[in-house]
């Protein structure tokens, strides 16, 4: 499989095929393609898995695409301003995304539902308990919320991260949230109750316009129009 990415604001990955080759997305994140790409909608993995993908933001029901008789072409467009990025998964080289980032993948590649080990982390630390975690063999496409920044982090060494802003991070990295200090600065500071800690060794990628950040700013301007 080859692919290219592009645009900027609203980028999209255009994957070229070799017969027989395979795609696998959620439903509705195929954006074009050649006619001879067949799709066939399943659980991939059996109900367990299908739930699984439910609660880490992805839809039950994946769809697997095929080019079938030669080679096929496959676009998979972002759903908001921000950036596609693929991964190259491998046993030993697995990635946590932020929920609701993964957009396509290899057939070798697995999605399933990453539950944080400290409940305080999941519950205030912004990212929310559930996230997604990708395993297998195969390259996989992430959407992710304005620009992404990213950090390599050595054994030990840290980034304190604002509400939202951690869009994915090497399963090596650890997570946890760290309050903010002094009432003052919880109540009048702007930044909420809590922070988010992560620690290496691994790397992380940090998203600069999470879409939760978008729709505050929108909200004053939403008025009802009665």
């Amino acid at each position: 499989m080859k692919y290219h990415i592009e645009g900027e604001t609203l980028p999209v990955v255009i994957c070229e095929l070799e017969a027989g080759e395979k795609m696998v997305t959620e439903g509705g994140a195929m954006s074009w393609m050649s006619p001879n790409m067949k799709m066939e909608t399943t659980t991939n993995g059996g109900i367990g898995k299908a739930l699984g993908r439910a609660f880490s933001g992805e839809k039950m029901f994946q769809n697997i695409y095929t080019a079938q008789g030669g080679p096929g072409m496959i676009a998979f467009a972002s759903s908001f301003p921000g950036s596609i990025k693929p991964f190259q998964i491998s046993p030993g080289n697995e990635m946590v995304f932020q929920k609701s980032a993964y957009l396509a993948g290899e057939i070798g590649v697995t999605l399933s539902v990453h539950f944080r080990k400290k409940i305080a982390a999941g519950l205030f630390g912004g990212e929310g308990f559930i996230m997604q975690k990708t395993t297998g063999q195969g390259t996989v496409f992430a959407e992710f919320d304005g620009h992404v920044v990213e950090y390599e982090l050595a054994a030990g060494q840290q980034m304190v991260i604002d509400t939202g802003h951690l869009a994915a991070m090497t399963a090596t990295c650890g997570l946890d949230i760290q309050t903010v200090s002094g009432a003052k600065n919880m109540f009048l500071g702007g930044e909420g109750f809590f922070n988010t800690v992560i620690t290496g060794p691994g790397r992380i990628w940090l998203q600069t316009q999470p879409l939760a950040n978008v729709a505050g700013v929108l909200r004053p301007y939403l008025g009802s129009s009665n």
